[in-house]
């Protein structure tokens, strides 16, 4: 219970400092979300919780792959905002990336490889 109230902690300060410093700057709010900070926070806590090297060779690889689709919510997601209202924006593009990810994940298995 210690190692989860300590794990929400720190996630919850990365998470609010990068949404303060976005406030002041947008360009360095960007560099700081766009590091893969919450991938290496899960492999941390994940090589903390469990110690496993091919577990966590197997989320890595699976996080490259799915980088792919959710970019399209960066690119979509200001296009749909000259159309919409932010709200329905939003979930225009969420919507548009779950279906990137799942075509993805068909696509890989027809290739054979596994997520």
């Amino acid at each position: 219970m210690k190692q989860m109230i300590i794990k929400t902690i720190i996630s919850l300060v990365l998470i609010l400092t990068v949404s303060e410093v976005s406030k002041r700057s947008t360009l360095i709010g960007g560099i700081l979300i766009s590091l893969p900070i919450v991938s290496l926070l899960a492999m941390l806590w994940l090589w903390v919780e469990t110690r496993d090297k091919s577990r966590i060779a197997q989320f890595s690889m699976s996080v490259f792959w799915l980088v792919i689709p959710s970019l399209l919510l960066f690119v979509s997601f200001p296009l749909f905002l000259r159309k919409m209202d932010f709200g329905w924006a939003l979930l225009a593009s969420c919507g548009l990336t779950v279906l990137g990810y799942y075509l993805m994940v068909l696509g890989l298995g027809a290739l054979h490889i596994k997520l």
